[in-house]
């Protein structure tokens, strides 16, 4: 999820350089109010004051945006949520040396080129007064730095946890539609009816069979019972409850329905949304034919980007039937929430086919 920064906003940035540049005079007068540099600081020449104003500006302002880069940069590297500590000390270490080449390639050539004498300056020809002003704006100057660099992290931070707490929150109630949808799967009276059905035929003609077909169904129940609050689960278990799915799938429609599920070993201990794989067979089986002459053809396999593809022939049926879609909405609104890329969905003369990525925890 993309962050929102209160420094994202122009004005807002520039209120904050205008109120560091402030703070560098306030802190100027405090640490030495009775410096003669004071007394006659109104006196000086207009261009003199404009021009020390406008450097002391762009100090801050390059502070400013060179700390603000270095943390959109290290978003895309090292995250705040995942590697805390690493991320601090990083941020911390380039944005000191980002503060130490501005400060050289400001203050430097203005003190050659504005300085009364800056051969006594470079000559280190200075007096105790000149030394403690040059010390004390070297520190004051870092101290702004410091301040500008600290707002940044802290601006951050707080909002890392307020977004990573709205997508918790989000997780958590798509999730519980996600568990809702099974739920109501699992006390649909058409669901239990035909699978129930379909057990009693079972039990009379093949007793074996009855038992396995009732062993999947309790699969079902409990996988659904147990994973369906869960973010992500592994493809691999996600594929052994397709297992079961499919078992009692091809009891209740027999030859209706061919699956082809070829998965790399690599790629089964990625991980997805859990109940992904059933949703997207139940969608085909919702919307197409499941007729021994011509079978739906669900195919399921990975490519080489670490992506998931489920796919079906097109056997549309007759009559078409409103459908809410809440299924395939549901699986994208919680890709949006678990990774950067989305799920893709394709559609051409043959065939119906969803594209998941596989994520890498």
């Amino acid at each position: 999820m993309k962050i929102d920064t209160f420094l994202n906003s122009k004005v807002k940035r520039t209120l904050f350089i205008l109120s560091a540049f402030l703070l560098l005079y306030l802190l100027s007068y405090i640490i030495d109010p009775y410096a003669s540099f004071w007394d006659s600081y109104f006196q000086r020449d207009t261009v003199n004051i404009l021009t020390e104003w406008a450097i002391s500006f762009l100090f801050c302002f390059s502070v400013s945006e060179s700390s603000l880069f270095i943390s959109k940069r290290l978003d895309t590297k090292i995250s705040w949520t995942q590697e805390p500590s690493k991320r601090f000390f990083v941020e911390l270490i380039l944005n000191l040396f980002a503060i130490l080449i501005i400060n050289v390639a400001i203050y430097v050539p203005c003190i050659y080129f504005f300085a009364e004498d800056a051969t006594a300056i470079f000559g280190a020809e200075l007096s105790i007064e000149e030394m403690r002003g040059i010390i004390q704006s070297i520190v004051i100057n870092v101290l702004i730095a410091f301040m500008i660099m600290g707002f940044h992290i802290a601006n951050q931070l707080i909002l890392n946890w307020k977004n990573e707490a709205i997508r918790a929150s989000e997780l958590s109630r798509i999730a519980m539609d996600a568990e809702l949808q099974s739920l109501k799967l699992q006390i649909d009276p058409h669901f239990v009816f035909n699978n129930l059905s379909v057990l009693s035929e079972l039990i009379l003609e093949d007793q074996q069979l009855g038992y396995e077909y009732a062993e999947n169904f309790s699969k079902i129940y409990r996988y659904m019972l147990v994973n369906a609050k869960k973010n992500t689960i592994s493809l691999d278990e996600e594929l052994n409850f397709l297992n079961s799915y499919i078992f009692l799938i091809k009891q209740r429609v027999g030859e209706g329905v061919d699956f082809e599920i070829e998965v790399d070993a690599e790629n089964r201990y990625l991980n997805m949304p859990p109940l992904t794989l059933q949703l997207l067979v139940e969608n085909a089986l919702k919307h197409n034919k499941t007729i021994k002459s011509n079978p739906l053809k669900i195919m399921i396999y990975n490519n080489d980007k670490q992506e998931l593809i489920v796919e079906n022939l097109l056997l549309p049926i007759e009559r078409e039937f409103d459908s809410s879609g809440l299924g395939i909405e549901n699986i994208i609104r919680r890709y949006n929430l678990l990774s950067e890329k989305a799920p893709q969905i394709e559609k051409d003369e043959k065939y119906f086919r969803v594209i998941v990525p596989l994520i890498k925890l």
